[in-house]
């Protein structure tokens, strides 16, 4: 199964089992990002990111170029305080 049968399989079973306020908030959620324009400016598969600066997980400040001087560069976004 790919990862777009993945997600598609784990939205429908998401939308069948959440409860129907919880959807309406989705839904208008991604309605505002869509009108805001943001969904146009982020970044696409394969793109270049330019520099940045991040806190890591122990929220320590670290640089993107001095990473990928040491080989490539994967960032990942933790979701929110749990």
């Amino acid at each position: 199964m790919s990862l777009d049968d993945k997600l598609k399989a784990t939205k429908e079973g998401f939308a069948k089992t959440a409860p129907p306020e919880a959807l309406k908030v989705i839904g208008r959620a991604i309605g505002g990002l869509v009108e805001s324009g943001a969904l146009d400016k982020a970044a696409k598969e394969g793109e270049t990111m330019p520099p940045f600066e991040l806190a890591d997980s122990e929220g320590r400040m670290v640089n993107s170029g001095e990473l990928l001087s040491r080989g490539p560069l994967v960032v990942h976004f933790y979701r929110g305080v749990w």
